[in-house]
């Protein structure tokens, strides 16, 4: 079956699958290799073992060829001195007897040429039941064999051929001794020139078998080789006794710690014996003891503060109750006191609703750091929560003169939610950006993905510094302190705020730049309980770049062309999530669905 390609072409279907198939081939081909990867980076064990093993193949080979190459040199130097010793003696031998028969005819020399070799070849032979202790080869003038026991003419090297012909020495070589029989064994040529009373000149060679010596020299090797692999596996399993000593008081001392870590402070390792590592363990012990002391008190001390306030909280209620109503009855009749005390009784109003706020958020407090917050989660559209906080935020973008921008996407974003966490998340979100940023536009963007939903609050106000982006999420911790709150802050809003996206399991991550503005991310999963992977939203802004932006104040949109990212604080981000800057994966709500803009101006 073909299916039709751009260009006209066919191409297989199979094409297809193949090409699906080749990246989990490659990722199986490679599942391996991450293994043992993996079990490198784990294991001191494994790499004690592995380096020893290395370092012991690398000694024992060093040593073995060392030891085969002394050996080996010394049984050939000595077969060979020897063989020299009986070839000169029989070369010698031989050119006396050709001297001898100086009266000979041609053809008569000839056959004592034979005679002589063979009875040089004749000496070779110790029994019939033993191998020859050499072979004798006599070549003429012009290469033809004028003589040869068992063995062929081209045993003989033409190396050694050419330095016996150019000079009357005795000259050796090594070589392989090829029999008539088929048979090749190795060997040891050595040859000589010899004269006939006529001037002509004859090569006689002694081919000397060495095979004895090569058995004495396999043998040799076997048995070094043999010792080599035994000595590298004692070593081996001497390391491993000896890691495995040292390292499972290690490993139980991890085990002990990820333990403790767990909350589990009554864990402690046994101590056996007065070594080294028996100190260690009763190091731990007593360090293990130390920290579940200190962290008793701590705890008991935390307990004490949350304890005090919530009391502290929850007793300032009735008496504010009664404040509350003595001064709303002042409130009231305020147009009949004179001006100053009218001022009084308005500043009293004011810190008298702020002073509720604080209380209201410190008993919120007080519920997370007891545990005992509870998410109630309905489906919902998101779209309407941001709609809502931005009207209610209208009348302080009004006066301090900002514009608040919400761009959403057309579709619904459901998620699941508990309403009025959200809404207060957003609500400090977006309050926060009008009051920071210097009268300038304050957008709200909105998006979603298949698994997420994200809200993206920016503002062009003073932006943060270096190391804020997690530092505004302390309890009662400002950029500015010398900085007046205008709308009558705690200082409490935006760790309340994390800590209500904690319990969606979600992330509230900020950025910053000085004179850049800021924007923070509120990332939600789409269904309670799963975890988030990434975000819809890009934590730093798009229009983060070099170029200028529009004058303070009036309104449309805020631009920046192109331009660099440069996220404010290196660091982790306050909660788990993606790095800072990410970019922003396909999304229906962000890249794919239509949107809306949907100015409020101030």
């Amino acid at each position: 079956m073909t299916r039709p390609v751009r260009d006209g072409a066919a191409a297989p279907a199979g094409a297809d699958v193949l090409t699906r198939l080749l990246p989990r081939l490659a990722q199986w081909s490679m599942r391996p290799w991450q293994l043992v990867r993996g079990a490198w980076r784990r294991s001191i064990q494994l790499r004690v073992i592995t380096a020893t093993l290395t370092l012991s193949v690398v000694v024992v080979s060093l040593l073995g060829i060392t030891l085969s190459r002394q050996i080996t040199d010394g049984l050939l130097r000595a077969q060979a001195e020897a063989a020299v010793a009986d070839a000169s003696a029989g070369i010698d031998s031989a050119q006396r007897s050709l001297d001898a028969a100086a009266d000979q005819t041609p053809a008569e020399l000839r056959q004592t040429l034979v005679q002589i070799a063979e009875t040089l070849a004749a000496g070779g032979s110790t029994s019939a039941a033993t191998e020859p202790l050499y072979e004798i080869v006599l070549l003429g003038s012009e290469g033809a064999p004028t003589y040869r026991s068992r063995a062929a003419r081209d045993s003989v090297p033409a190396a050694l051929r050419e330095r016996v012909s150019d000079e009357p020495r005795v000259f050796r070589t090594y070589t392989a001794i090829d029999y008539v029989d088929g048979r090749s064994v190795p060997g040891l040529a050595v040859g000589g020139q010899i004269t006939d009373p006529t001037g002509e000149d004859y090569e006689l060679y002694y081919l000397f078998p060495l095979t004895e010596q090569q058995q004495t020299i396999d043998l040799v090797l076997t048995a070094l080789a043999t010792a080599g692999v035994l000595l590298v596996l004692l070593l081996g399993a001497l390391a491993w006794l000896v890691a495995r000593q040292v390292v499972t008081p290690v490993r139980l001392a991890a085990r002990i710690a990820e333990r403790f870590s767990a909350g589990r402070l009554s864990e402690r390792m046994a101590v056996r014996g007065r070594d080294d590592l028996a100190r260690l363990a009763m190091s731990f012990n007593q360090m293990a003891a130390s920290l579940q002391h200190q962290i008793g008190q701590l705890e008991e001390l935390s307990r004490m503060q949350q304890q005090f306030v919530s009391d502290v909280s929850h007793e300032l209620r009735t008496p504010l109750t009664t404040v509350r109503m003595a001064a709303d009855v002042l409130y009231e009749s305020r147009d009949e006191f004179d001006p100053v005390v009218e001022r009084s009784v308005e500043l009293l109003q004011a810190q008298l609703d702020r002073f509720e706020a604080l209380l209201t958020d410190l008993l919120e407090i007080s519920r997370f750091d007891a545990g005992a917050a509870a998410l109630n989660a309905e489906r919902g559209d998101l779209r309407d929560i941001v709609h809502k906080v931005v009207d209610a935020a209208t009348p302080l973008a009004v006066q301090k003169g900002s514009d608040l921008v919400v761009d959403v996407p057309t579709e619904p974003v459901m998620a699941e939610a508990d309403s009025r966490r959200i809404e207060r998340i957003v609500r400090n979100l977006v309050v926060n950006a009008v009051e920071h940023g210097e009268g300038r536009e304050v957008r709200i963007r909105v998006a979603a993905d298949d698994h997420a939903v994200a809200v993206a609050v920016r503002d062009h106000g003073v932006g943060l510094k270096p190391g804020e982006s997690s530092l505004v999420f302390h309890r009662f911790w400002r950029a500015d302190p010398a900085r007046a709150r205008t709308t009558g802050g705690t200082g409490l809003g935006l760790s309340i705020a994390l800590e209500d996206a904690r319990l969606h399991g979600g992330w509230l991550q900020a950025w910053g730049e000085p004179g850049e503005g800021s924007q923070f991310r509120l990332t939600l999963p789409r269904v309670a309980g799963d975890d988030l992977r990434s975000s819809p939203l890009a934590l730093v802004p798009d229009d983060v770049g070099d170029d200028a932006v529009d004058a303070p104040g009036v309104g449309g949109p805020y631009r920046r062309l192109g331009g660099r990212v440069t996220p404010s604080d290196p660091g982790e981000p306050p909660v788990p999530g993606p790095a800072r800057g990410e970019p922003a994966p396909s999304s229906a709500g962000q890249d794919t669905e239509p949107s809306e803009e949907v100015p409020r101006h101030a």
